[in-house]
């Protein structure tokens, strides 16, 4: 039984299969909609969630199996105190595989030692969210082409980002990565990410404080929410909040090609006529988000379609 706690459990060449799943379930969707008949996904969300869970539901559903879970520590028997160990083992007596949200890092792989059932990481703390990184992945490689030889700028808070995190640490398996890293000097990328992650496998990257002094070098801009969840300071919050905000002029600077990914949910940090420029393809890539995890799904559940 395997599970998926970070985008680093699948190997690149495993990475490349269930991309061309997603790929082929984006192209054939009817070849797949019976192919979990009778199986069903638990989503186990103690934090609140629109797209990742809905994202898994849809994808379960276009599978022809059934969901069932709860979305939000609340309304679940957390909030008398039971522990995730014993939930997993409750839920592995219900459902087939797991998809579980957590504000602790780590709770997924406590619930994947002692689930029956597979378990997959729907996010953990600022930690990790491998399945938005899948997610970020089919995007660049089904608009772009190719996940190598790409200068990527990662901007807003890169401190406690966990999609930005998850991205850099799959990217950088692909030859010709580069980074452009673009924040305020409050939400720099974490020391461990900059000094045991690109500098230890010698990735070229830069840090820049203004977004309109990397615009035209990007192949991919990722843009980011900075995230009130993750300050335990309002004050620095409301400072920080609005410091970038891609807007048309600055779009102006970018290349033709260049494509701009956010992981969703947007407030304010890209302005809304930015949405019918043609490089903008966030909305596209949470449609990506469904046929990633309709093949982890397959993948997992070890169900081949012929």
């Amino acid at each position: 039984m395997r599970h998926l706690m970070s985008p680093l459990d699948f190997s690149v060449e495993e990475l490349d299969q269930l991309l061309d799943l997603a790929s082929d379930i984006e192209k054939n969707p009817g070849k797949y909609a019976h192919a979990c008949d009778g199986k069903k996904l638990a989503t186990c969300f103690y934090e609140p969630s629109t797209r990742t869970r809905l994202s898994f539901e849809a994808a379960m559903l276009n599978l022809g199996g059934s969901v069932l879970g709860f979305a939000s520590a609340d309304s679940s028997s957390a909030a008398k105190g039971e522990s995730i160990s014993d939930t997993i083992r409750v839920i592995s007596c219900y459902a087939d595989i797991c998809a579980m949200r957590h504000p602790k890092e780590g709770a997924a792989l406590v619930a994947s030692q002692k689930s029956g059932i597979p378990v997959i990481n729907a996010g953990d703390g600022g930690h990790q969210h491998p399945t938005q990184t899948l997610t970020d992945l089919m995007t660049i490689r089904s608009l772009k082409g190719r996940l190598g030889n790409l200068t990527i700028g990662l901007c807003g808070d890169l401190k406690f980002g966990r999609t930005v995190h998850s991205l850099i640490n799959a990217l950088i398996r692909y030859e010709n990565v580069k980074f452009i890293l673009i924040s305020p000097e409050e939400l720099r990328i974490p020391s461990y990410i900059r000094d045991d992650v690109l500098r230890a496998n010698h990735i070229e990257f830069e840090e820049v404080e203004r977004l309109e002094d990397a615009m035209n070098q990007l192949d991919v801009l990722y843009m980011t929410r900075v995230q009130r969840e993750r300050f335990f300071n309002e004050e620095d919050y409301i400072r920080l909040k609005d410091y970038y905000i891609l807007t048309k002029e600055k779009m102006e600077l970018a290349r033709e090609d260049m494509l701009v990914l956010h992981p969703l949910p947007r407030v304010n940090e890209i302005s809304v006529e930015v949405d019918d420029d043609p490089r903008a393809v966030y909305f596209q890539q949470a449609q990506y988000g469904v046929y990633v995890r309709m093949a982890l799904i397959l993948t997992l559940l070890e169900i081949t379609v012929m």
